[in-house]
């Protein structure tokens, strides 16, 4: 199987050859924070997803959802998750 990919979030990823159990774990979590409305969980986790990303692309999407929820819930990380955005010209 190849890498993740943002287009196959949704629980439906196919995970990669050896991937760490953390993988599974941030996957129940993500789903999990979604279930409850946990926006400054799903910006912490999203900013986690990314930071362990293996492709710039991926770790750009998860940014992407971070920085969404971080504006939703008017959290304090939504300045420094513009930056990273912008730093990867994804954002002006």
């Amino acid at each position: 199987m190849g890498d993740v990919t943002p287009s196959s979030f949704e629980g439906r990823r196919p995970k990669a050859a050896g991937a760490p159990a953390e993988s599974d774990n941030l996957e129940a979590e993500l789903l999990q924070a979604h279930r409850v409305g946990d926006k400054h969980a799903l910006v912490e986790l999203y900013t986690l997803a990314a930071d362990q990303a293996a492709h710039v692309d991926a770790a750009c999407f998860y940014l992407t959802h971070a920085y969404i929820f971080a504006l939703d819930a008017d959290d304090p990380r939504k300045t420094a998750l513009h930056a990273r955005l912008v730093a990867e010209g994804r954002e002006t």
